[in-house]
């Protein structure tokens, strides 16, 4: 079965439901419905995959730039990407960079600390982490 589309694929318009069927019983309801039914289900393939990656990494960057193959600048402007297709306006833009970095030292050392990584990998990426503040 097919997602409902959020949008025209012809004219990028919005969509409306005209009618609903109930896959059990049959029964159908006919009237103007939503086509987006959640703020969700506007998002385009890639910027659902990133969501999904994103929550399955619980928010650390560094997780989602190794599940997805990408960089952590590219894991930033998709994150951005995505708030802005929500709707959503970020946290201060300081205080989420000051959380980003905190965050990341930490996934760097519990990967240490689980053996993910060697202590030169978690040397040599927490120095980098230095250099990109």
């Amino acid at each position: 079965m097919y997602s409902v589309p959020a949008r025209c694929p012809v004219c990028n318009g919005g969509l409306q439901i005209r009618e609903v069927v109930c896959e059990s019983c049959g029964t159908q309801l006919r009237g103007q419905f939503s086509a987006s039914t959640c703020r969700y289900c506007g998002l385009d393939a890639e910027q659902r995959q990133f969501l999904e990656v994103f929550l399955r990494c619980r928010g650390v960057y560094n997780c989602v730039e190794r599940e997805l193959n990408i960089s952590y600048p590219t894991v930033k402007a998709r994150l951005e990407s995505l708030l802005q297709a929500l709707g959503l306006s970020a946290v201060g833009e300081e205080k989420a960079e000051e959380m980003d970095v905190q965050e990341r030292r930490k996934a760097i050392l519990d990967a240490l600390e689980r053996g993910d990584i060697t202590a030169e990998e978690a040397a040599e990426e927490l120095r980098r982490l230095q250099q990109e503040v």
